[in-house]
């Protein structure tokens, strides 16, 4: 009868898992959304039933919050920078990837401890986790739960009640909206915002919303800067599902200026001004602030 084959030491999986990313971020530019890059990991390393398995506690996939609990490690000794769900490879990580996997990690976790030192002198240092117990939870996985709970409720949401989100986004960040389309045809502005009440000041901004499974395509950018504009005008395009690599293209290249939003950048600018917002604006997309003390710098 075959014996079960051991699994790897959670330090061991880490190192996989690491030099994996950063791998893959070298070869994608070196940089990539953590949801993308989480995906492709998985795909790459040899995963185990024992690494696969969720925590009993919390549910938790074990290799992920492994991989979590570990790039805290990189990020401190400078191989990696993560900033709004962005996770960039810096030259130091790339020159690091010259390393075997668990000789990166020794790197990482000796710059970590010299600057856990430095920072934290009167907190001992963290023992490495014991087998068989989960890591602690970091604050970009609970940043990143919260960012998918908002993602699924606005995904929920209907074309026109995602226009009214972005109405009110625009309301809390200073700006009248005169005009917001009412069902049916709307000749391709959905939103009009003006600066002041009357629209007097420059500039008027005429507002594009696409909520649906597809990208917003170079088509639909340009039949934006071809509609009717005044001088001074600017053109905002909001897209749930993001823009095509064109579509980015054609909005750098028009005449007029055309900001891109995607679904993560209106997120990110909804919790920016949520204390902005009428309490009427904030029932559509209500938040619940949590604050954690900031690491503070020397």
């Amino acid at each position: 009868m075959a014996q079960d084959k051991p699994h790897k030491s959670s330090r061991a999986l880490a190192a996989e898992l690491i030099h994996a990313a950063m791998t893959i971020l070298r070869k994608n530019g070196k940089e990539m959304p953590m949801r993308d890059l989480m995906e492709k990991v998985g795909a790459t390393v040899d995963l185990d039933d024992w690494a696969r398995a969720r925590y009993a506690k919390t549910g938790h996939v074990r290799w992920q919050s492994v991989f979590h609990f570990f790039s805290i490690d990189c990020v401190k000794a400078g191989f990696l920078l993560k900033k709004n769900a962005i996770w960039y490879l810096t030259p130091e990580g790339e020159a690091a990837l010259s390393m075997e996997p668990m000789k990166l990690l020794e790197a990482a976790q000796k710059a970590y401890r010299k600057w856990r030192a430095e920072k934290i002198d009167d907190i001992p240092e963290a023992e490495e986790e014991a087998e068989g117990t989960e890591p602690s939870l970091t604050f970009e996985e609970m940043e990143q739960a919260a960012k998918e709970g908002l993602e699924h409720f606005i995904n929920e949401k209907n074309p026109y009640e995602f226009q009214d989100l972005v109405a009110a986004l625009l309301r809390g960040m200073g700006y009248y909206t005169p005009f917001v389309a009412p069902k049916g045809k709307d000749g391709g502005i959905d939103i009009v915002a003006y600066r002041d009440p009357l629209g007097t000041q420059s500039p008027r901004i005429q507002v594009q919303v696409k909520h649906r499974e597809a990208s917003a395509t170079a088509k639909e950018i340009r039949q934006l800067i071809g509609l009717p504009h005044q001088a001074g005008d600017v053109g905002i395009f909001v897209s749930s599902s993001g823009f095509t690599p064109d579509a980015k293209a054609a909005a750098r290249g028009g005449n007029i200026h055309i900001e891109l939003i995607d679904l993560a950048r209106f997120i990110t600018l909804w919790q920016e001004f949520y204390s902005k917002l009428s309490d009427e604006d904030k029932a559509l997309l209500p938040l619940r602030p949590i604050y954690f003390l900031a690491e503070q710098e020397k």
